[in-house]
């Protein structure tokens, strides 16, 4: 594991239950200019999910795929609902409330 990487992983671990981020964000956090970059450190996320990437989502509200990979969407789609975050059949943000523009301290 990259430092980097582990900078995103302890970032992403502030991201409260039932809250979502999106990848620029992040990347605020962390101190680059690259959502890309935290999308990549994220697809290869080993303690997911403790450590909750599927808290992050793209900056249009859509939830996009879970581990790098579209086929576990409904998994992604399944913690974030037991969390109360809700999205569209489209897979659209619905919570307003749910939305951080900054991660905690």
């Amino acid at each position: 594991m990259t430092d980097f990487q582990q900078r995103v992983y302890e970032v992403v671990k502030r991201i409260p239950r039932g809250k979502v981020v999106s990848y620029g964000v992040v990347a605020r956090a962390v101190g680059v200019n690259s959502a890309q970059a935290i999308g990549q450190a994220l697809r290869r996320n080993p303690y997911a999910p403790e450590v909750p990437c599927h808290r992050v989502i793209r900056a249009d509200g859509f939830m996009g795929g879970y581990l790098g990979e579209v086929s576990t969407e409904s998994e992604k789609w399944q913690l974030l609902r037991a969390e109360g975050v809700r999205f569209d059949e489209r897979g659209y943000l619905l919570s307003a409330d749910a939305w951080c523009d900054e991660i905690p301290s």
